[in-house]
């Protein structure tokens, strides 16, 4: 990972679903908070079994979200706009995961520290985040659920 070039902050949030229904302020001090980096392609974002400290939005580029028990079989590829680690901010626990840039990526990073500073700026805005996290995850083990399902 290496710090990026200039990268619109506001703008790559106001993509996230995470990030829906926060204030144009708030969105302003949140992007004040996260840390643009960059990976290059096959670069290991996170290993699944690292300790979860952060979420990352993507601004360009796709990473690949993988689990050991299916290597080579990516469970999701993802875009611009979207969110992953988000688990990391509620629980705090091991990466359940490994994220790999798929091509070269420029994304945000917000780490828990800076979500808990952000709750201490805007509570309403914490909560939406929260609530939006809930609704990603919610989404996430339905899918999961459909292809169990379609498995048996």
């Amino acid at each position: 990972m290496t710090d990026a070039p200039a990268i619109d902050r506001v703008a790559t949030l106001r993509r996230s679903p995470i990030f829906d229904q926060l204030s144009p302020a708030e969105l302003e001090v949140l992007a004040g908070l996260c840390r643009p980096c960059q990976f290059a392609p096959g670069e290991v974002i996170f290993a699944q079994g690292d300790l979860g400290d952060c979420l990352y939005v993507i601004g360009a580029g796709e990473v690949e979200v993988s689990r050991a028990e299916r290597a080579g079989v990516p469970l999701a590829v993802l875009q611009p706009g979207a969110c992953f680690g988000e688990m990391a901010l509620i629980d705090r626990e091991d990466r359940s995961a490994t994220a790999r840039a798929r091509t070269a990526v420029q994304a945000l990073r917000l780490s828990a520290e800076g979500f808990t500073t952000f709750r201490g700026y805007s509570r309403d805005g914490f909560t939406f985040i929260v609530i939006n996290v809930a609704r990603v995850l919610s989404s996430r083990l339905r899918e999961t659920s459909a292809q169990l399902a379609a498995r048996l």
